[in-house]
């Protein structure tokens, strides 16, 4: 029988090594010519969802949390779960604590020595229960989860007070390209209102920390060229998901323009393996397969196979931490900023895009079951045919290198779907 510490160690990636220190010199200038880009239509709908995103903020909003705000019990909690145990250690709050890469990510940073208090809402937009799993597995870790919403402008000014955090992995989100379709709303309250919120107790705070946070390769959006570079246009996105992660990108530009916030935005490829998002095609088809049940393929144009950058979530977490150890400090004090501060953006992704066919000839083989596929056209929901990272930049200034192919990280995942779950392979199931 393992113990838990090893089944956490086969569940989680092991503590990144050392990545390079260098701060990147002369990034500003390729994103001006991102940024000048912008179609004047988007801009009008950027003013329509940040003027949607105002309203929102200035409504009052009480969270589950508030209750604790006057609790020195809670206090202590906070401070001892952000005080880091190495020297020169970090001190982290990372939003979507108890999400997929938030968990993952929040427990490598305390496995390496450095303090981590997490922040989550547990919305129901998927199975709340491994949301909750997830947080116990972090609770094992000494970090403490914070139930609470970026939206609750009290409880962040309460979490600032207590700890100087030196940086913030905003990592919560309201994900999903198709959902927006059913709930528009919910991506502008988390996606932009909640981004708002945040920055602005960021800005607030006294040390200002350096701010990492999770884009998305969605705003590449109807982008044709491949691979996708950091300095391709970004002003044609097809859907709402990805209309919001834009509108972040622009967002976090002027805060870093006005208070001196250090910005590192990250544009995530796809990312997979245990503990991941029920919702992901690579999740759902797993259940699917082994219920018996058909699976849905969608095709491009001309009956074309989609392709996806699938990218494993330890290389996500590896470019995650690198990019917090190499963030420049904040220049403000008190809103007021005393010089410029960096801004970056990078790709985080595979660089081997593979199409999805394949993607479910892997599940097969591992699940030791067959498929019953459907072939369906892809509707004009907001996916793209393809993506496709280029990552040369993240390797450049983070020493990024992913390092697990598709076959690899399925095998993984597969192996925890199964002994979370309560499966065996080869055995379809009843769900």
């Amino acid at each position: 029988m393992r113990s838990v510490k090893e089944q956490e160690e086969e569940l989680f990636p092991s503590t990144p090594g050392k990545v390079k220190i260098e701060r990147a010199h002369g990034i500003n200038r390729q994103f001006h010519r991102c940024f000048a880009s912008t179609s004047t239509m988007f801009l009008w709908a950027l003013f329509l969802i940040t003027l949607t995103a105002s309203y929102l903020s200035f409504q009052s909003f009480v969270s589950t949390s508030s209750r604790f705000l006057s609790s020195s019990a809670w206090d202590r909690q906070i401070r001892e779960s952000a005080a880091p145990v190495r020297s020169q250690g970090l001190s982290v709050l990372v939003t979507g604590a108890a999400g997929f890469v938030g968990s993952h990510c929040s427990l490598a940073l305390r496995k390496r020595g450095d303090g981590v208090v997490g922040l989550d809402n547990f919305n129901s937009y998927y199975d709340p229960s491994l949301k909750r799993a997830r947080q116990a597995l972090l609770s094992r870790s000494s970090i403490f989860v914070v139930d609470g919403d970026l939206n609750d402008r009290r409880l962040l000014s309460k979490l600032f007070s207590l700890a100087p955090f030196s940086h913030v992995l905003h990592l919560a989100a309201q994900a999903g390209v198709r959902y927006a379709v059913e709930n528009p709303s919910s991506y502008v309250h988390s996606n932009i209102a909640g981004l708002v919120a945040l920055l602005e107790a960021a800005r607030s705070a006294d040390p200002q920390p350096a701010v990492i946070w999770a884009s998305s390769s969605s705003v590449y959006g109807l982008n044709d060229k491949s691979p996708f570079s950091e300095s391709d246009r970004t002003d044609r996105p097809a859907s709402l998901y990805a209309a919001t992660k834009k509108a972040g990108e622009a967002i976090t530009h002027t805060y870093n323009h006005i208070y001196g916030l250090s910005i590192t935005g990250l544009r995530f490829f796809t990312v997979y393996g245990p503990m991941g998002r029920p919702d992901m095609a690579y999740f759902s088809f797993t259940k699917a397969i082994l219920a018996g049940k058909p699976i849905t393929i969608y095709r491009g144009k001309n009956r074309a196979d989609l392709a996806r950058d699938f990218t494993y979530i330890d290389d996500i977490v590896r470019g995650c931490i690198a990019s917090l150890d190499t963030a420049g400090e904040s220049t403000g004090t008190g809103g007021k900023k005393s010089g410029p501060a960096p801004y970056r953006i990078f790709n985080l992704g595979n660089t081997s895009p593979v199409t999805v066919p394949t993607l479910v000839s892997i599940l097969e083989k591992h699940l030791r079951l067959k498929a019953k596929k459907k072939l369906v056209e892809m509707p004009g929901n907001g996916d793209v045919p393809f993506t496709h990272a280029n990552i040369s930049l993240a390797m450049a200034e983070l020493g990024y290198k992913p390092t697990t192919n598709l076959e690899t990280g399925l095998k993984k995942f597969v192996k925890w779907y199964l002994s979370y779950y309560g499966h065996s392979r080869g055995r379809k199931t009843n769900l």
